[in-house]
């Protein structure tokens, strides 16, 4: 059965008395079990040091961290019932797949029969069957990264941790092991934290999203609610590919409520209408196959605009723009959500 986990009051200092950095300051998080949780957010943001607490590979200096119902602040990593996939692969270099995916078993006297069974079932369920008698230097990287996760798969832990697993992979099996990824959560239902700076990662793995920015837990929730009702302007910039539109409220092309300092646009929410009032400078067009994506000056204002990849376009061309007004984000001058 899958365990919970809750990080509550985490702050992180190092360094010595008097001259100490505080890289994270009171992270409370409660993961349902079964839960994928994302971690992410910039370089240095805190999400790696919140990950190796959990782990136990950092001790907190203050807080408490359970896994179901037991703390384990002061715990051994091993008697954690954890298993980490790291960045790296990490595999015995002169075993087979099989012996690399069995090896925890093996150090824990499972019994020979058992292992061979689990081992098939997890080869099985990642497809590498065909592979359990090579050797990881006859693996391609998405293959070494399918058995890191099996070694971890097949120890049965009470949570799975993943340490930004396809950073070292190419464009296309990063893709391919996202899904592979998010199918292997649906079919154990193990708690899982994941930890990456890749945004488009965040949004189709996690079942909820901490951003996180100096050691601060900028917003909480589902894909959704981050996408569609960001906290502030640091989580509308940073989740979006391209990145929200921010227009100063003066310069708005709607009227801003009491307070409002910008106005926040997805590119989506930015179309083309001739005879609008509201109109800029085409400077630059980029097509992306099911996207294009035009980047305009409006005034000034920089802005990016999602139109289809039939809308004939070029740089120096005068466009007419307009907002869907269902879909604006404001923000006050603090850069804190209003509506």
């Amino acid at each position: 059965m899958a365990a919970g986990l809750k990080i509550d009051g985490i702050v992180k200092r190092f360094g010595k008395a008097g001259k100490q950095t505080e890289v994270l300051k009171r992270i409370d998080i409660d993961v349902a079990p079964g839960e994928f949780l994302i971690l992410v957010g910039p370089s240095g943001c805190g999400k790696s040091t919140l990950l190796n607490i959990i782990a136990g590979l950092e001790d907190p200096t203050e807080g408490d961290v359970r896994i179901g119902v037991r703390s384990v602040v002061g715990v051994p990593p091993a008697q954690r019932d954890i298993a980490m996939v790291f960045q790296s692969y990490a595999l015995y270099p002169t075993m087979s797949v099989a012996d690399n995916i069995g090896f925890a078993l093996e150090m824990r006297k499972v019994p020979k029969d058992e292992r061979t069974k689990t081992i098939n079932r997890v080869a099985e369920m990642l497809q590498i069957t065909h592979l359990l008698d090579r050797r990881p230097s006859q693996l391609s990287g998405g293959q070494r990264q399918r058995v890191a996760m099996g070694r971890a798969l097949a120890r049965e832990p009470l949570l799975f941790l993943f340490d930004e697993p396809l950073s070292n992979l190419d464009a296309k099996l990063r893709v391919e092991m996202r899904a592979e990824i998010k199918r292997l959560h649906q079919a154990s239902g193990i708690t899982s934290v994941y930890v990456t700076h890749d945004q488009i990662e965040a949004m189709t793995l996690g079942s909820r999203i901490a951003v996180m920015k100096d050691g601060i837990v900028q917003q909480l929730g589902t894909p959704a609610e981050i996408y569609g009702r960001p906290a502030n302007t640091f989580v509308a910039s940073f989740i979006g590919s391209p990145t929200m539109n921010m227009i100063q409220a003066a310069k708005s092309p709607v009227h801003a409520p009491t307070g409002a300092a910008q106005l926040g646009l997805r590119p989506e929410h930015i179309t083309l209408m001739s005879d609008s009032d509201w109109r800029g400078t085409v400077t630059l067009v980029e097509p992306t196959g099911a996207d294009t994506f035009v980047d305009v000056d409006a005034a000034g204002t920089h802005l990016t605009v999602r139109v289809s990849p039939e809308v004939s376009i070029a740089p120096g061309q005068e466009i007419g723009l307009a907002a869907n007004t269902q879909a604006l984000h404001w923000f006050d001058a603090q850069g804190v959500r209003l509506v």
